[in-house]
């Protein structure tokens, strides 16, 4: 088992290492371009984020583990993006716009899927709050990437997304999953889900805030929204993880 361990531990710290190599090499990183070490900031703390969870996974029991894998799996998706929308900015001054939806049509999804992963953990959940989700939140995403990138009409892609985001919090304040929650899980899981919620509902307030202010009112420069939106995903992303994580550990050892 030790030999396992140390094994995963190799493979995912290798993997996670080469990483940097993606960065061309052109790209020189300058000591006030504080856009640019935010992009490096963040994307070394979602390193030592999914070599904690694949690790961590060790530790809780078997029907966690896949909630902890999926938070792996966004971490190291998002490290990936990461680093070249870091090369993008550095090279050329401009918004990584593409890079960032690419990171988001993977890794939003799987966030929302954490929801029903949890509930699975503890109860049997219908498929349907799966795909509710998962729709949801592609919806979302889709519409948002056409107007924002000027595919369609950029308030048509912005309400129809924004619409589609509350389809996903009536699911899990009001619909099913958020019934499930409330009826059958324990404290901890409740808590859980509570936070969890709680970051889809205002830590994900950023993305349409910085939509409107960005590329619908063009009041904000686009150095001050990718700084928002790279500390924004320490909460949705790395903080969403140990929340789960943290429950993950507290049902496993009771």
């Amino acid at each position: 088992m030790k030999f396992i361990q140390h094994w995963k531990a190799v493979v995912a710290t290798s993997a996670l290492t080469a990483f940097p190599s993606l960065a061309s090499a052109e790209a020189n990183l300058a000591s006030d371009d504080f856009v640019g070490i935010s992009f490096w900031l963040i994307s070394m703390a979602l390193v030592a984020a999914t070599v904690f969870f694949f690790i961590e996974r060790d530790r809780v029991s078997n029907k966690w583990k896949t909630s902890l894998t999926v938070s792996g799996l966004v971490t190291l998706v998002a490290a990936v993006h990461y680093f070249y929308m870091r090369d993008v900015w550095v090279s050329t001054g401009e918004t990584p716009t593409v890079y960032r939806y690419i990171d988001w049509l993977i890794t939003v999804p799987l966030l929302m899927v954490e929801f029903f992963l949890i509930l699975s953990a503890i109860t049997k959940v219908p498929a349907g709050v799966f795909w509710r989700l998962l729709v949801g939140t592609t919806v979302m995403l889709v519409f948002g990437y056409l107007g924002e990138a000027g595919y369609m009409n950029v308030t048509l892609g912005f309400v129809i997304g924004t619409v589609a985001w509350f389809y996903v919090l009536y699911e899990i304040f009001l619909g099913e999953a958020g019934r499930i929650n409330a009826e059958n899980a324990s404290p901890a899981v409740q808590s859980a889900f509570k936070m969890m919620r709680n970051i889809v509902t205002f830590g994900w307030a950023i993305y349409p805030l910085g939509y409107i202010l960005g590329y619908m009112m063009g009041s904000v420069d686009s150095s001050t929204l990718n700084i928002i939106y790279n500390l924004a995903d320490v909460l949705n992303k790395i903080a969403f993880g140990l929340i789960i994580w943290h429950v993950a550990v507290t049902e496993s050892e009771a």
